[in-house]
This record gives structure tokens, sequence and C-alpha cells, in this order.
């Protein structure tokens, strides 16, 4: 039986892919398996519940009922469709009893008589719930009752990644969307994919999207349009009626990207802002708005004479961008790269304004460490268009598209370092040269011949105890269990594409199946947190979802044959070659048969 309500007429045609949600699908699926009694599914509003389920229950056999705000005083409304006549609830159990799957849809809005039948249906356990409930709302003692009540297990589900976020801003935008842009539209929006695609449907018809001259991606620099999403999510610090309330919310809003220091304001004030949730001190004092859309919907909402009252001085982020830049530099010292939020630079890139080249080779510098190579070669580009001969954002550009397995076309300003070199070879497959290009004296060279697969190169080398040298150690002794404990630490760290790469080395070095099984699913795992990154370590785990048949052509591809002589030596038609091909580009992220050297490239 299946049943379809008036929002179901496009539910899955929507021009947006459904994109991530790998686990919540599988637990989904497995909820309503045989035998089991099912989910509830709880998030915000715009999270994007109903699509996920949706896309779990595709090509099943389901029926559907929606909790409605204008039928939550009729009883059974939301059943209507479902049981005729006027049901009781016994009746509306027997009549259920053969419906295999029940898609409970916006169940904070059901009526008390359907709520109940809801929870009965639970409880009896013979038809399998899919049940779908907002966050933060008044929710159905009836509802709620089937978690608390370990009646059903729950999944709260979390905001999209920001790299499954990126390909949906892509997908709204018509093309390939910078880093800049992606990582706004998703800190705006903190998982509220109805705001997301709001606001990218007012970038386009507004014209805010641009080119940018040297990528060709789309760019948003300046305000925020004030759209019926935004003004919706920004009432709450609209809508403030005491003056003192709204003055405070502008000046907080005006005041950033810095924060502004609580004795600059009426602390009564702002102790009743923090109690509606509107603002928050850190352990300093200062004191922030709390949500990332107000602050920009206020200003865009703010008169011209107000703004320039309220405007801070030029100039005035500059001592904030040192300080930044030097936090940027102790975590990368200390290697650990995590929580190093930096958003004054952020804000002066997303509004237009420059920043120094030299601060902008030490965001490309984290990024890269992180694995956020998009993001690595935006900053580089950044601080390049300040000053195009600065060698270190040059060499931050170069080692980023390398390790996305691309090349940089040489600009004649200087000629690239040995760790650029490194990498240009290693993007081509020539592992070989990229190794003769290792600085034995450089201990960041040095870690890459490790993360090349030659760690003999620098495990006398590397002195310390710390991560990089354990890394080193670990691989040369050929322990695959001492590996994952260093990709742990790594990952702690938060240097996401080391930790992938050295859980893919210890795939090869288990000799426990179910071993290195757990080590290529957390490479698998980390490495889609580094959208772009093609290493050769990565090269080899990522071969591995192919099938045999796909691997053995990619091979012959990356020697450089052509689809015709691959035909020819396997006894196969071209047109099965392509397909082929077709295939293993989409599963290891290549564009074409160029990209395949350096991912079918192995450690020695």
């Amino acid at each position: 039986m299946t049943t379809y309500d008036h929002r179901d007429t496009q539910p899955l045609g929507d021009p947006w892919p459904f994109t991530g949600r790998a686990d919540e699908l599988d637990l989904i699926a497995r909820s309503v398996a045989a035998g089991r009694p099912g989910l509830v599914v709880t998030g915000p509003a715009g999270r994007g519940k109903t699509r996920l389920v949706l896309e779990a229950v595709r090509g099943t056999d389901w029926a559907r009922v929606t909790g409605t705000p204008a039928a939550r005083r009729i009883p059974f409304a939301a059943f209507a469709h479902l049981l005729p006549g006027t049901p009781t609830l016994p009746r509306a159990l027997r009549l259920l009893s053969g419906t295999r799957l029940l898609l409970v849809d916006d169940a904070h809005l059901l009526d008390d008589a359907s709520a109940a039948l809801v929870h009965q249906l639970a409880v009896h356990a013979r038809t399998r719930l899919l049940v779908v409930a907002a966050d933060h709302t008044d929710v159905p003692e009836a509802i709620s009752r089937l978690w608390t009540g370990e009646l059903l297990p729950r999944l709260a589900l979390e905001p999209l990644p920001p790299e499954d976020t990126a390909h949906l801003v892509a997908a709204g935008a018509g093309g390939a969307v910078e880093p800049f842009t992606a990582h706004r539209l998703h800190r705006l929006c903190q998982g509220d994919l109805r705001l997301l695609r709001d606001l990218l449907g007012a970038l386009r018809e507004r014209g805010l999207l641009t080119r940018d001259r040297d990528t060709g991606e789309r760019t948003w620099r300046g305000p925020l349009p004030l759209t019926d999403a935004v003004r919706d999510r920004a009432a709450p610090v609209w809508e403030r009626e005491r003056a003192e309330e709204r003055e405070a919310l502008e000046r907080l809003a005006f005041a950033e990207p810095l924060p502004l220091d609580a004795d600059a304001l009426d602390l009564r004030t702002l102790e009743d802002l923090e109690a509606d949730g509107l603002v928050r001190a850190d352990e300093r004092g200062a004191v922030r708005l709390a949500h990332p859309l107000h602050g920009p919907a206020l200003r865009a909402a703010t008169g011209v004479l107000r703004a320039r009252r309220l405007a801070p001085a030029p100039r005035r982020h500059e001592p904030a961008l040192h300080a930044e830049q030097a936090a940027l530099a102790r975590g990368i010292d200390r290697a650990d790269v995590r929580d190093l939020p930096a958003p004054v630079g952020e804000w002066l890139v997303e509004h237009g304004i420059c920043v120094p080249a030299g601060y902008a080779a030490a965001r490309a510098r984290l990024c890269r460490l992180r694995g956020e190579m998009r993001g690595a070669l935006a900053w580089a580009r950044q601080g390049l268009r300040t000053a195009p001969r600065e060698t270190a954002c040059r060499t931050e550009l170069l080692l980023a598209a390398a390790q996305c397995g691309e090349t940089v076309p040489a600009d004649g300003t200087a000629a690239p370092g040995a760790r650029a070199a490194t990498w240009r070879a290693a993007a081509s497959g020539d592992l070989a040269g990229a190794l003769r290009c290792v600085d034995p004296c450089d201990p960041a060279s040095l870690y890459d011949a490790v993360r090349l697969g030659a760690p003999e190169r620098a495990v006398e080398r590397l002195g310390g105890s710390g991560p990089f040298a354990r890394h080193a150690d670990a691989l040369a002794r050929r322990d695959g269990a001492a590996l994952d404990r260093v990709a742990e630490e790594l990952e702690q760290r938060g240097f996401l594409l080391f930790a992938a790469e050295a859980h893919a080395q210890a795939v090869r070095l288990h000799r426990d199946p179910g071993a290195a099984r757990s080590s290529r699913m957390r490479a698998l795992a980390l490495a889609r947190r580094c959208p772009g990154a093609r290493t050769p370590a990565l090269g080899g785990l990522v071969l591995g979802e192919l099938t045999a048949r796909q691997r053995q052509i990619v091979a012959l591809a990356a020697a450089g044959l052509s689809n015709r002589q691959i035909a020819e030596r396997l006894t196969l038609s071209v047109r099965t070659v392509g397909n082929h091909l077709h295939s293993a580009y989409t599963r290891l992220g290549a564009g074409d048969r160029t990209a395949l050297p350096a991912l079918v490239a192995q450690p020695a």
C-alpha cells in the first residue's frame, strides 16, 4: 500500500541532489528491516529530515501521514485518507495492522488522537514506523514518549558537514562555488537547508553571484540579501520591544567580526538577551550575537545614517588580524590545528576587503594541513592578488594544487622549492622523482617522504616523539596497529588528511582482514572530509572501491594506453572500456584520465 499526499508531487524530483547522509541512510534502512520496530528522526526545521526519510524508503512499500497546523484540533485528521468513516482508536489499530511501513511526517503537528494512534502502533509493534518530528517545538506527549519511553530508537539529525553543504551550494548556484562563499553560506545557515535554498535563489536572482576571474568559480561578496526566510529567522532580534535591547543588538552587529566588551553595554540588558539565547559571552567577558545570521541581518536592515553612526573606525581590524595570524602560527608549531577560529580574516574576504599576503599564506597553510585543499588554494590565490610575487603564497598554491592531483603552471617569479617539486612529481605519478626532491634537512619535507611511503628516508632524521616521528617509525616497522594509533592522534590534532593516509597505509600491513577493513573504513571516512585531496596513499585506498576489471582498465589507462588499445589487450569492446572508465572516474573523483597516474601510483 503506497499513499502520497499533496507534498509528494515531486519529492524526489528536486533539482538539488541528495548529498551525504550515507550513515543515516544505512541506519534508517536497518531500522525498518524485518523484525525492527522503526525509528524516530528529529532535528530543527529545515534540516532535511523528510528528504532523508523519503530517500531511505525509495522503492519500498509504504504509507504516509502528515501533521498540519490547521488540523491539530480535528481527531485523527492526519489519518483521514487511511481510515474511512468515523474511526476509533481500536478500529484504527485494526485497519492499520496490515500496513507494512508507515511514515509519519511532521509528527510534532499531529492532533492528539493521531499522536495517540502512532504511540499505540509503536506499543503493539505490528507496523514499522518512521516518525519525523521537529526539535524545539511543542511535541505531543504521545510522540515524545516514543523515544523517551524507549519504544523506538531516535536519530537526532546533525547538520550537513561543510563538504556536503558545498555540494548543495554548487548545485543551487548552477556551478562551482569558491570556498569562501560556500563556507559563508554554511556558517550563516547552520544546517537549515530551506534557508540555504532561499539565500542561493536570492543571490542568483539579484545577480550577486559573480565569476572569479582566475578560477571561473561563483563568488559572493557584500551584504546579506533580506529574503522572507532571512526575515523569519531574524525575527527574534528584530522584534525586541525594549529600545535598549535593540540598541545593544545593533551595536553587537556592527562590532563584528570582533567581540564587544560587556563593559561597553548595560549588563542587565545583556543578561536578558543572554537568557533568551540571543547573545553569548566568552570566558573573557567579550560578547557576540549567538546566531551567525543575526548580525548580517541587522546590518542589512539598518538605515544609512544609523549604520554610519554604528560602523567601526577604519582599520580597527588590523590588530585582531595580526593576533589571528600569530595564533595560527602557534597552533601549527604545536602540531595542533584544531579549534583555531579566525573570523576576522574570513569577514574581510567576504566583504571584499584585501588581506595581507602573509596572513593569506598562513591561512592557506592551515587549510592544507587540515586537508582542506580547496580552501588552501583559495587563500593562496587571495594572497597573490595582494602581492603577486609573494613566495609563501606561491608555495602554498603549488603544494595544495599538487595534493589535489593538479599542477599549476610556472609563472616565472621563482623556482619551486623542494617540497613543491616533490608534490608536483607525485601529482604526475613519478614517485621516484618525488622522493629524489626530498630535502633531508627539512622536517616537513622528510614527512612528505613518509606520506609517500618511504619512511626509511626520515625515520632517523625526524627527531622527537611527536606524531610525525611516530608515523615514520610505525610505517618503517610495518606495524599496522601502530599506524592506526598514530592516525587517531593525527585526527585528534586536526590533521585529517595525514590521518587518512596513515590509516590507508595500515590497510596493506594488517594480517587480520577485519583490522584491514576497519582501517580502510576509517581512511575512507576521513578522506571524504578532505574533498579534493588526491595523494598516492589515498590513491591506493580509493582503488579498492573499484571492481577487479575497473582496476585493470584504470591501471592500463594510467599507463597511457588508449581505449582502443585497452580493448584489444583485454578482448573487450571499446564501448565497454569507456563505460568502465566512466564508472571509475565517478568513484575515484577524477575528471578524466589525466588524473589517473597520481591515483594509481602506489608507495613502495
